[in-house]
């Protein structure tokens, strides 16, 4: 009997706060179809306002999590993101480099938070580098984390696509959200092909977890047979309407609206 839906695992920290990391992951793919599963690397202490605290997990545990649901479920395509240390980037990247029959892998190399809060240490960014980006379908950087990744600062985006593709990803996908003017995101293959996805800026501040929702949004179309630049104009697609509609709570920055496609049919709040 086959499935009546594609199989995503999101490798990734779990923000309590509900707006990013596994949280959005899940929310992303239940809300584009597919079904999501999750291995997390580590707990954190977040909120509208900041990240309070950091909790990686052991890499048994990691490993653990991954072989029962893969073993058992099996994936069609893997989003993976906050990972933090060298250890963990190590550990994932072993797991992915298994995978058999391979699958898209699409790589979200957070850094920092929205707030302003480091999220990876200086080793594991060497690690992302030289172990995980080549087994990459695609990452997808926004614009300050390429130039932190490429060590190279004030560069346009071909120039920092071409310097991640020596790495060795399929795909390099810069993210324009922290740019000016329209919000263009920038996609360059490993044979030169390149592409560009353009939305007009929102003014909404509340755009908690554009990142995480972007990767996964990405990581479900791949699971569901698209290529690589129709993935991606369909995840856009998606993150710019989430954006548009996200919303105030607490009292720093909200998240984007997941379920913007859906809020038609769903009843208001009293």
């Amino acid at each position: 009997m086959s499935l009546p839906t594609a199989r995503v695992v999101t490798i990734a920290g779990s923000d309590s706060g509900g707006g990013a990391g596994i949280q959005a992951d899940l929310k992303t793919m239940l809300a584009l179809g597919v079904h999501g599963m999750t291995v997390l690397t580590a707990v954190t202490a977040q909120n509208s306002i900041g990240v309070q605290g950091i909790w990686p997990l052991p890499t048994e545990a990691i490993r653990a999590q991954f072989r029962s649901v893969i073993d058992d479920i099996g994936v069609d395509a893997v989003k993976i993101g906050m990972l933090g240390s060298k250890e963990i980037v190590i550990c994932v990247a072993d797991l992915v480099a298994d995978l058999d029959p391979p699958v898209p892998v699409v790589v979200d190399p957070v850094c920092v938070s929205k707030h302003g809060d480091r999220l990876i240490d200086q080793e594991a960014v060497g690690a992302l580098r030289t172990l995980m980006f080549p087994r990459a379908t695609v990452i997808t950087p926004n614009l300050d984390e390429a130039a932190l990744l490429a060590e190279r600062s004030a560069e346009t985006p071909p120039v920092l696509a071409d310097l991640l593709l020596a790495y060795g990803p399929a795909w390099v996908l810069i993210k324009g959200g922290h740019g000016d003017g329209d919000a263009i995101d920038y996609l360059k293959s490993r044979d030169g092909r390149d592409f560009g996805f353009a939305a007009a800026r929102d003014d909404n501040r509340h755009t908690h977890g554009t990142g995480c929702t972007l990767a996964s949004a990405l990581a479900s179309q791949l699971a569901l047979g698209h290529d690589v630049p129709e993935a991606m104009a369909l995840a856009k697609t998606y993150v710019t309407g989430a954006i548009a509609a996200g919303f105030a709570l607490g009292s720093g920055i909200g998240p984007t609206d997941h379920l913007w496609q859906l809020r038609a049919y769903l009843p208001p709040l009293e």
